[in-house]
């Protein structure tokens, strides 16, 4: 079943390692357009850009966005979404979902199962979605994100460590997967209800969140509670360094030609 829902798509100039990101052309059209169009494409009621930079403002609205100008303040995406859900005057009830403008190759039905999944778990504040972890490499790599959930796929912690951790089978320094659970990766598409996107303004940074560098670990520290679903889509890569514009382009290139992405 659908649920109503709304898309914000942050959007900021800056980048330290790919300048000017949202605006770099992918087969002649800039990467948010194709961000844009495919959260346009996930039957969202309304899909807004919000960015802190006019030139990303003038170009959003040449391919038809509504766009919300935000404070170049933000210590976080949330706090910009935080933002936008007060400028726009959003019911607390509303859903929203937050893609980040560096995704365009993101499945429309992966931010329409994201938001159902929130619709359907009145108990969390947000919602997210995870990948069965199938590399040991990955397991073992901090720059890929863990989770391990409860029975009833709530997250209980997200980690850059191997987690869960298998103390028999690890124990001689083995790097492999454990045995009898299969850990989580952590995808980061994340689908908030407005009442907790205003309450999140007024929490300040918490230990966890400063040590591990993951913001949703704040979220958790105050007792909020954060359903898990897992994908039934994989996700696109994203858009970091030089090099990954050439990947987009190629995977753009057979999505338009009608073949498989995997």
């Amino acid at each position: 079943m659908s649920h109503s829902f709304k898309i914000v798509i942050p959007a900021r100039y800056a980048s330290t390692r790919l300048p000017g990101k949202p605006l770099r052309e992918l087969l002649g059209k800039p990467m948010l357009q194709y961000t844009w169009q495919a959260a346009a494409r996930s039957g969202a009621a309304s899909v807004v850009i919000a960015t802190d930079d006019k030139r990303i403002e003038e170009v959003a609205q040449q391919f038809g966005a509504e766009v919300c100008m935000t404070s170049t303040q933000h210590a976080s995406g949330t706090d910009r979404l935080g933002e936008v859900v007060d400028s726009m005057g959003w019911p607390a009830e509303d859903i929203v979902v937050n893609v980040q403008g560096d995704e365009p190759l993101i499945p429309p039905a992966l931010i329409e199962q994201v938001a159902n999944d929130l619709a359907e778990h009145a108990q969390a504040s947000i919602s997210t979605v995870a990948t069965p972890l199938l590399a040991a490499g990955e397991y073992f790599d901090p720059n890929v994100v863990k989770v391990v959930t409860d029975r009833d796929g709530f997250a209980m912690y997200f980690s850059r460590a191997s987690i869960p951790w298998d103390r028999d089978l690890l124990a001689e320094g083995e790097r492999v997967l454990p045995v009898g659970i299969v850990p989580l990766r952590h995808i980061g598409i994340y689908t908030y209800r407005v009442g907790y996107l205003r309450r999140s303004r007024q929490m300040r940074a918490c230990p966890l969140e400063q040590t591990e560098q993951l913001e949703q670990l704040r979220a958790l520290w105050y007792g909020e509670r954060i359903h898990v679903v897992e994908a039934t889509q994989r996700p696109g890569p994203g858009v970091d360094v030089e090099e990954d514009l050439v990947i987009a382009e190629q995977l753009l290139k057979a999505q338009l030609n009608g073949q498989s992405i995997a």
